[in-house]
């Protein structure tokens, strides 16, 4: 997990965001514990009751379990609830913003594709566009 905090959300939400995308990018899986609060909330350096409301979302969302004495453990069928719901999410509040920018932009699907394949856009664009 990335070290550093930013201010435009409660640090627990972050906390949060940041083990679901380790369940997505498959670093955390079915069954898989979770790190004990102590241990995150030392190597983070913030606070034991920040890392447990963080991982209370997570319980809540039905992402993760308690297992009393055992510690929090990731859910059967975790990945596949949080890929519907983050595709969904995406679909609805970023995508309609990036297809804007798109068209505005008049990028071809060619140049998209060329450009997440490379991480830079096609030598075919226009110098104005690189």
């Amino acid at each position: 997990m990335d070290r550093e905090w930013n201010d435009s959300q409660p640090i627990y939400r972050q906390l949060r965001d940041r083990v679901v995308a380790m369940i997505l990018d498959g670093v955390l899986n079915e069954g898989d514990p979770l790190p004990s609060v102590r241990t995150v909330a030392a190597e983070y350096r913030v606070n034991p009751i920040t890392v447990m409301k963080g991982y209370q979302q997570l319980v809540d969302e039905k992402l993760v379990e308690t297992k009393r004495g055992l510690g929090m453990f990731i859910n059967a069928g975790a990945r596949d609830l949080l890929l519907r719901g983050e595709r969904q999410k995406f679909l609805t509040d970023q995508w309609p913003r990036i297809h804007a920018t798109i068209r505005r932009l008049g990028l071809t699907a060619e140049e998209l594709l060329d450009a997440g394949a490379s991480g830079a856009p096609s030598s075919n664009a226009p110098e104005e566009e690189r």
